[in-house]
């Protein structure tokens, strides 16, 4: 105690069930400084991948189906995961061919630009599948 008060340093205990207890002479506001700076870094290298999702309808026109085509195109060309819905309402669920016929064609459309990394999944009334960059 006395050595960590004259050069101005905190003690800080580093194993304390060991006979005898591991010390250590350290700036301990400096040493905290330091780790949360680590961790910040750490953070920062770290890619969060994000994910769009873009619905649709059994009854989707051509036009809006280009449309959404098009944005799933820059979505996936700027490195975002796109999760495709076709959303059934009231009685639209009995056709579910529909649906499956409009996610093939995507993946048929868009098979330069990403691939399918789940395939179309029947979850309630939501149709969906995962398109990832290439």
């Amino acid at each position: 105690m006395n050595i960590a008060r004259e050069k101005n340093l905190d003690l800080v205990e580093i194993v304390p069930n060991a006979s005898p207890p591991v010390c250590r002479l350290m700036d301990f506001k400096k040493f905290l400084y330091e780790q949360k700076k680590k961790e910040k870094e750490i953070k920062k290298k770290q890619k969060t991948s994000q994910q769009k999702e873009i619905r649709f309808t059994p009854e989707t026109s051509e036009h809006d189906y280009k449309f959404k085509k098009q944005h799933i195109e820059n979505f996936l060309k700027e490195g975002y995961r796109v999760k495709v819905t076709v959303f059934y309402k009231g009685r639209e669920i009995l056709h579910k061919e529909r649906g499956y016929q409009i996610l093939e064609r995507l993946i048929k459309d868009l098979s330069e630009v990403g691939k399918v990394e789940r395939k179309p999944k029947l979850e309630g009334s939501r149709l969906s599948l995962i398109f990832i960059p290439l």
